[in-house]
């Protein structure tokens, strides 16, 4: 059971509410996207004209204006079940934004995605591919019952309904702390992609805010 991956990202940056396109991997086949649902795009509001700091009066620290960045980044995933550590593109898009003080939020586009923060130990991660296969295992579930089930099917639909179930319990997202321009994130700590129901190409978000 091979349950860790580094993938292959790459991402479209917005800033300031422009947005530019998003990036896909070259090594998707074309039989993988046809299998997707058609994502809707990703809109960034329009920021707000950025306010410089408000003079510090005495014994008060100075308010620093509020920015924001964000960005869609696509991997395409190799395994059925694969842990993907994504820490490095968060740590990235974090020094990209130049803020201080804030927090991101890494976010999951699909229903058969999890985004959790756990340590990079490959018997560790064996260890939680097999709880989540003992949690909920393959078998019958009415979602993948094509002869009554009339919402939502695409073009070869998949027979998925456990990873959907699984993504339940995993959640999909999580928000780390920013301080002095890096992630709060502990010793052991790392930010995964669950990919539940691969191989696939797969988009994520993270956003940054603070000042």
């Amino acid at each position: 059971m091979a349950v860790v991956g580094n993938g292959r990202a790459s991402g479209a940056l917005t800033e300031g509410g422009t947005s530019s396109p998003i990036g896909h991997d070259s090594a998707v086949s074309s039989q993988t996207v046809s299998r997707m649902p058609q994502m809707p795009p990703v809109t960034v509001p329009s920021a707000p004209p950025v306010v410089p700091a408000v003079p510090a009066a005495a014994g008060v620290p100075a308010v620093l204006p509020l920015r924001s960045l964000t960005r869609v980044v696509s991997v395409h995933t190799e395994r059925h079940l694969e842990f993907v550590d994504i820490t490095d593109e968060v740590m990235q898009v974090v020094a990209e934004a130049g803020l201080s003080e804030g927090f991101a939020v890494v976010f999951s586009r699909h229903t058969t995605v999890g985004i959790r923060i756990n340590e990079h130990e490959p018997l560790l991660l064996e260890d939680m591919a097999r709880l989540l296969e003992q949690m909920v295992p393959t078998g019958d579930y009415r979602h993948d019952d094509f002869s009554v089930r009339t919402v939502n099917l695409t073009p070869g639909e998949r027979i998925n309904g456990h990873s959907h179930c699984r993504s339940l319990l995993l959640g999909a997202s999580e928000t780390v702390p920013v301080s002095a321009g890096r992630l709060l994130l502990g010793g052991w700590q790392r930010i995964f992609l669950v990919e539940l129901d691969g191989p696939r190409h797969r988009e994520y978000v993270v956003q940054v805010i603070g000042g």
